[in-house]
């Protein structure tokens, strides 16, 4: 929940950016704003996702633990072979 709270602060932050750069003709704060925008609404993204993956987790958990479990040995059997 705070992942996308605060995805939503940064793309106000960057809308309020990308105006003050268009009202000022400053054409840097107006590409700034624009990425603050983009990166605040990945940031919201990942704030779905993450929650999602936490109400999948708490209603199936041992399906979970054999996902992590995995994971786990793959992780461990690309990085042996190194």
């Amino acid at each position: 929940m705070f992942e996308q709270a605060e995805g939503t602060a940064q793309k106000i932050a960057g809308q309020v950016q990308k105006a003050f750069g268009s009202a000022t003709g400053d054409i840097g704060n107006q590409a700034a704003g624009r990425a603050r925008q983009a990166a605040g609404s990945a940031q919201e993204a990942y704030g779905e996702v993450l929650d999602q993956v936490r109400k999948s987790a708490v209603a199936n958990p041992v399906l979970t633990v054999v996902v992590v479990a995995g994971l786990a040995l793959a992780l461990g059997a690309l990085l042996s072979k190194r």
